[in-house]
Order: C-alpha cells, then sequence, then structure tokens
C-alpha cells in the first residue's frame, strides 16, 4: 500500500540496516566533501519522476555537490583491477522519497574520468553519468580537486583539507544527519520507469571545514540558478568501505 508520507528519522536510521539480499559490488569511497545550498523546494519537485517527492528539513530543500574518490571498486568476490577501480567521482543530488516513504538521493549528474564506470552505470543503473577530464593534487595539508565535464568549457575547482583527524557521526534530527545519512538512491529509466539502489557502510564520520571552490557551473547545468552565497554546509568525511545491492525497479 502506497503511504506517500515524509519519512521519519527512525525511517532513516532503518535504511542503515543491511538488506537481504547479497552484495553485488564492493568500493570505498574516500577524501569525500559535502558543498550544501539551501534551494526552493518547489523547483526541486518540478525537476523530479513522478512517484518521487522532495525531501525537506524544517521545510527547507537542499542541492548538493560531492567531489570524491572511488577506490577498489570489484563485484564482489573479485579483486580490484589496476587502471579501472580507481578514479574520481563529483555528483550533483538532492533529496527524495518515494512513495512508500522510503527517503533516498536523486541524482542530476555524476562526472567521472573512468570511461568504462560511465558505460556500466549509464546501461545498468540508469544514472546520469557524465564523461569528464580530472585531477588532483595532494600536498600533505590541502587536496586539490579539480574537473571538467566533456563538452563543457567550465572547469570546477575545489581545495579542502587531505586529512581529518578529530570527527563524529551525525546527532539525529540534525542537518547533517539529514545530508549524510542516504543508503537509497533513486534513478529513472528514458520511460520513466523508477528504480532503487541499495547501499550500506557505516555511518560518517565528518567535520566542518572552511573550502575554496568554484561549483556554480555544475548547479546551473542541473537547471537551477547557480548561487550567490557560499555553502551554508561544507563537511569532509572520513573513507567509508561500501557494500552495493541489486538495483530494482519499484
Amino acid at each position: 500500500m502506497k503511504i506517500s508520507c515524509h519519512p521519519s528519522d527512525s525511517q532513516r536510521l532503518a535504511a542503515r540496516e543491511r538488506p537481504s539480499t547479497a552484495v553485488v559490488m564492493k568500493q570505498r569511497w574516500s577524501h569525500l566533501l559535502f558543498l550544501h545550498w539551501e534551494i526552493d523546494a518547489e523547483l526541486v519537485q518540478q525537476s523530479l519522476p513522478k512517484g518521487l517527492t522532495v525531501d525537506t528539513l524544517e521545510g527547507k530543500a537542499y542541492i548538493g555537490v560531492v567531489p570524491f574518490f572511488m577506490q577498489r571498486i570489484r563485484p564482489v568476490y573479485c579483486p580490484p583491477l589496476p587502471g579501472l577501480s580507481w578514479f574520481q567521482e563529483l555528483n550533483v543530488r538532492t533529496y527524495v522519497y518515494d512513495e512508500e516513504g522510503r527517503p533516498g538521493v536523486w541524482f542530476y549528474s555524476l562526472d567521472c574520468n573512468q570511461w568504462l564506470a560511465v558505460k556500466i552505470a549509464r546501461k545498468f543503473f540508469n544514472l546520469p553519468y557524465q564523461h569528464a577530464r580530472m585531477s588532483a593534487a595532494n600536498d600533505g595539508v590541502n587536496l586539490s580537486y579539480q574537473s571538467q565535464r566533456r563538452g563543457d568549457a567550465g572547469v570546477q575547482k575545489f581545495v579542502y583539507p587531505s586529512a581529518i583527524e578529530s570527527a563524529c557521526e551525525s546527532r539525529i534530527g540534525s542537518l547533517e544527519f539529514f545530508l549524510l545519512e542516504r543508503y537509497r538512491l533513486f534513478s529513472a529509466d528514458k520511460k520513466g520507469g523508477l528504480y532503487q539502489g541499495v547501499v550500506n557502510h557505516k555511518p560518517y564520520e565528518y567535520r566542518a571545514v572552511s573550502v575554496e571552490c568554484d561549483t556554480s557551473r555544475l548547479i546551473s547545468l542541473a537547471g537551477f540558478e547557480a548561487p550567490d552565497e557560499a555553502p551554508i554546509s561544507s563537511i569532509i568525511s572520513k573513507p567509508v568501505d561500501v557494500s552495493i545491492f541489486p538495483l530494482r525497479r519499484i
């Protein structure tokens, strides 16, 4: 029975639980930077496919820009492969729930510098992956992260701490809990069919940081007006080891 209600924190906590289905992939996410801005909830809703509703906290919706590194990507029981299992990724996302009240992430784009990952994600996960030229340099203090999507002149640049010494888990009911504690993604095929994918990892351990960034172009490419102000939330997280479960239609 469809309930179409706003998810509660208990539902968000339940999303952490490991599904009963078999794991299909393993990977690690590292050097995670989460940047978020408030965005008009009605505009977000207009951008979503039928069956998804914009998720809000105290009436506010958010759009996020998340650069990070994908590492050790491999099918379960297989070793990672040099040249294929390590790459950079940069996604633009918002937060939604489905008609059963299950909270998750909706991606507007996922830029990536591994051509095979782009092909696989587009074909088998219905995700809007984009080819990009990406690079990074670590001076031992800060990480300089750069990305340029194929066919676009804009270059996105981020400079943020390369290590995280002190960190904490998000508190239930906090903005960080709302933004970080997401263990489900939604995607749609060309005919409008909805799918969900579930991931499992330990809760993020994070801390707030000061960041140099240029992200306005990415948000514009997602169809929204680029924000003039700094993000209201800028945090980095310790790496997490992630289990990926099969995508299924909903």
